[in-house]
C-alpha cells in the first residue's frame, strides 16, 4: 500500500526581499527537489510574504516542512491547513508559481491585497476558506494562461 497523500498550506515571511532573479533560483531549486521527492504544489510571493501549498507522500511533505522551518530565508512559518487528500490538486506542477504584482491603482472592495487574511487567529473557518479560494484562483489563472498560450502557439 502506498503512503497516504497530504497537503500542507503555509505562510512565511522572507528574511530578505526576493527580486526576480532570487525567486527564479528558489523556484529552480524547489522544482528539482520536489520532482526528486514526488512533491507537487504552488508558490505565491508578494511583499515579502510566501504562501505555499505542498502535496505528496506524508513523509516527504513533513521532511520538507522541517527543512523550510530551518531555512534562513524564511521566518514566522505558520501552517494554515494540513489535510489528507485522495488526489493531488497540482499534478501539473512540481512547483507552480504565479507572480503577483503590486497594483498601481486602488483595489476594488474585497480584493485580496495581502496574505494577512489567511492568518486570522479568530476564525479558523475563514482561514480555510481563504486558503481554498486562493488555490482555486491560482489553478484557474494558471490553467487559463496555459490555454491562452497554447491557442496563440496554434496560430
Amino acid at each position: 500500500m502506498s503512503e497516504p497523500l497530504v497537503s500542507v498550506s503555509y505562510v512565511s515571511t522572507a528574511t530578505a526581499p526576493f527580486d526576480d532573479e532570487r525567486l527564479a533560483d528558489l523556484l529552480a531549486q524547489s522544482r528539482r527537489s520536489n520532482h526528486a521527492h514526488d512533491l507537487t504544489g504552488m508558490l505565491l510571493y508578494r511583499r515579502g510574504r510566501f504562501f505555499q501549498v505542498l502535496e505528496g507522500p506524508q513523509d516527504a511533505v513533513e521532511h520538507l516542512m522541517d527543512a523550510i522551518r530551518r531555512d534562513d530565508r524564511h521566518s514566522d512559518v505558520r501552517i494554515l491547513l494540513s489535510e489528507r487528500i485522495d488526489e493531488r490538486r497540482f499534478t501539473e506542477w512540481t512547483m507552480g508559481y504565479e507572480p503577483i504584482g503590486v497594483p498601481t491603482t486602488a483595489a476594488p472592495e474585497g480584493f485580496r491585497d495581502t496574505f494577512d487574511d489567511l492568518e486570522s487567529d479568530d476564525d479558523d473557518d475563514a482561514t480555510i476558506r481563504a486558503v481554498r479560494e486562493l488555490t482555486v484562483w491560482f489553478r484557474a489563472r494558471t490553467l487559463a494562461g496555459t490555454a491562452l498560450r497554447e491557442k496563440e502557439d496554434a496560430r
